[in-house]
């Protein structure tokens, strides 16, 4: 069977009201370009039905292609099994709420024709969000731009269309705290943005409370930056100097001006807010140093429970778009 020439991938947690729409929608965008597509839908451990409606959907057409996980393991997760499974000259990956409009798909290929290799999709609107969630999302976007060393587009989600060659690279890439829009940035290659206005969602509850939105943000500062651990030893010399430097200070006092230092409750105040200071670097080591040992177990990313079986194709940047190199390890190395 010949590749498709576009491959969308939609990861899914209990979006059961969203699936008919967001198919129907999708289908009808590709169809416009008159060129082979492919749906990959990876169910992430939902529980409220949406399991058997793709399985319905993969059923009444052979271009949905289900992947179904024997658990939840997290959105970046799914994005990522669905870029293991893909088969397409061009990947997109789109939201199953409908906050990312289908609809502008067709800008983001046209933008891929003139030569483009990451054509990401900017937020220049945002309908149905707290101003507190615009104004955060805004805040951590610049922050990672000045921390960082790889330029990530600001205002920009998962939203986008990437070249079989950044797949490839993208599919190499096998750590487990990831930060996708973070990785594709990364790679290099042709890169650009188109905007559009992000939808209020169609149905259901938003998937990224406020928690899993600081996890997403924790694995992109520790993902591209040392940042953190460089300004501890920073401040841990600032303060140092600064010890170094009240020494004669304190002396001249004494012996010269007569003054008698005095006040256990200042010491105490002193040695509480440094001990927190240590405390807080000593987390900071903690997330790095959990981020080596989550590397270490070498733990596959995610299980399928349900799914096709296709070769896995390690970086080959030098391989044409359709080739499709046989690899009778994939079910192994494609989750590690």
């Amino acid at each position: 069977m010949t590749n498709p020439v576009f491959t969308i991938i939609a990861p899914i947690f209990n979006e059961l009201e969203n699936l008919p729409l967001l198919y129907a929608r999708v289908r009808e965008e590709l169809d416009k370009t008159e060129q082979t597509w492919e749906l990959i839908m990876v169910d992430d451990g939902s529980r409220d039905g949406s399991t058997e409606v793709i399985r319905k959907l993969a059923a009444s057409d052979e271009r949905v292609r289900p992947v179904i996980f024997a658990r939840n393991f997290g959105h970046q997760i799914a994005v990522s099994a669905g870029l293991d499974y893909s088969r397409g000259d061009a990947v997109i990956i789109i939201d199953s709420d409908l906050q990312d409009p289908p609809e502008v798909i067709g800008e983001l290929i046209a933008k891929w024709r003139e030569g483009f290799e990451v054509v990401y999709a900017v937020r220049t609107e945002r309908e149905g969000e707290t101003k507190f969630k615009t104004q955060t999302a805004a805040l951590f976007y610049r922050m990672i731009d000045r921390i960082t060393d790889v330029k990530i587009p600001l205002d920009t989600g998962d939203f986008r269309l990437m070249d079989r060659k950044v797949v490839n690279v993208m599919v190499a890439m096998r750590e487990h705290n990831r930060f996708l829009r973070g990785m594709s940035a990364w790679t290099g290659f042709r890169q650009i943005g188109v905007g559009y206005k992000r939808k209020a969602r169609h149905a259901g509850v938003t998937k990224y409370p406020l928690k899993k939105m600081l996890r997403l943000a924790m694995n992109a500062v520790t993902g591209f930056s040392m940042w953190p651990l460089q300004l501890a030893t920073r401040l841990g010399a600032a303060l140092g100097v600064l010890g170094l430097l009240a020494i004669p200070v304190v002396v001249i006092l004494h012996v010269v001006v007569g003054v008698r230092f005095h006040g256990l409750a200042t010491l105490a105040i002193l040695m509480t807010l440094l001990s927190a200071l240590i405390l807080v670097f000593l987390g900071v080591i903690g997330e790095y140093l959990g981020r080596v040992y989550d590397e270490a177990k070498n733990r596959p990313l995610y299980i399928v429970a349900e799914g096709p079986r296709q070769p896995f194709n390690p970086i080959r940047l030098d391989l044409p778009a359709d080739a499709n190199t046989k690899d009778t390890n994939y079910q192994t190395r494609s989750q590690q």
